[in-house]
């Protein structure tokens, strides 16, 4: 089942976040992506320096004529920056997509420390969006901010995720590269209870856009059928394998090789 993922999230002109990070990760995991642009952003590898919203009916329009005529299998969301952009996007989506597995990342802050999420929008976040989430994946600072409380350990993670939960989402996944030490845990909490998934630190500063490719990687996966732990252990395992196979791109945080999937067209 190749799969069908609305990606409704801002665009990064330098190319590695953001929807074109989605795309990328999308098509690299063999299914389709659509998008609803909901901001661009003039970004590079050293920060963004300009934001420039899209029109809110122009963002409802794009979902709308996207989710009548090609349809989607699953709907990831990333940048909504601000309280009108998330209400008119749950409005949308409890119209036109009841039923279809929801992925939230909820971007507020950009790699190189710029804010991405209006200071009055997160409480919107947590009353609107949240509910509709099959899965979201919050960063630890993502976690912090929603919750209004500090996270310092792996139990604080799990109690984070388990407190998120209870907002509405049906499973939360709290991404635990902000830890110190070369052993990460991520702490995905769902009906099933608590899952724990263990990576190793890659030493580099070429994480650009890590975790939009994950979050659009878990969505692949659950547009394709795979349960929600499977989708999140193959989705950790290819944004691993991008941040290894990283080119070394900019001055700053530089982007991931998406594309790694490809190599055997690649040296053919």
């Amino acid at each position: 089942m190749q799969g069908r993922v609305l990606i409704i999230a801002g665009s990064d002109s330098g190319g590695g976040a953001g929807i074109q990070a989605d795309i990328k990760t999308v098509t690299a995991l063999d299914a389709f992506a659509a998008t609803a642009i909901t901001a661009l952003t003039a970004q590079n590898t050293e920060g963004v320096h300009g934001v420039s919203p899209v029109d809110i009916a122009f963002i409802r329009q794009q979902i709308d004529v996207v989710l009548e005529d090609i349809g989607a299998d699953s709907i990831k969301t990333g940048m909504l920056h601000s309280a009108e952009v998330i209400d008119a996007v749950c409005a949308v989506l409890r119209a036109g997509a009841a039923g279809v597995p929801l992925v939230v990342d909820p971007v507020m802050v950009a790699k190189g420390g710029a804010s991405l999420l209006d200071a009055d929008a997160a409480g919107t976040l947590r009353a609107n969006l949240l509910p509709l989430a099959t899965l979201i994946t919050p960063n630890i600072p993502e976690a912090e901010a929603l919750l209004g409380a500090s996270i310092g350990s792996v139990g604080d993670m799990e109690e984070a995720a388990r407190t998120l939960r209870a907002m509405g989402p049906k499973a939360v996944l709290v991404k635990g590269g902000h830890m110190e030490g070369d052993d990460l845990i991520d702490v995905l909490v769902d009906e099933d209870g608590v899952h724990r998934f263990e990576t190793r630190r890659i030493d580099t500063v070429h994480t650009h856009g890590t975790g939009c490719s994950l979050a659009s990687a878990i969505a692949t996966g659950l547009a394709q059928g795979n349960s929600l732990p499977d989708a999140v252990r193959r989705a950790q395992a290819y944004v691993a394998e991008a941040i290894r196979t990283a080119p070394g791109f900019g001055r700053g945080h530089g982007p991931i090789n998406h594309a790694h999937t490809l190599r055997s067209f690649r040296h053919a």
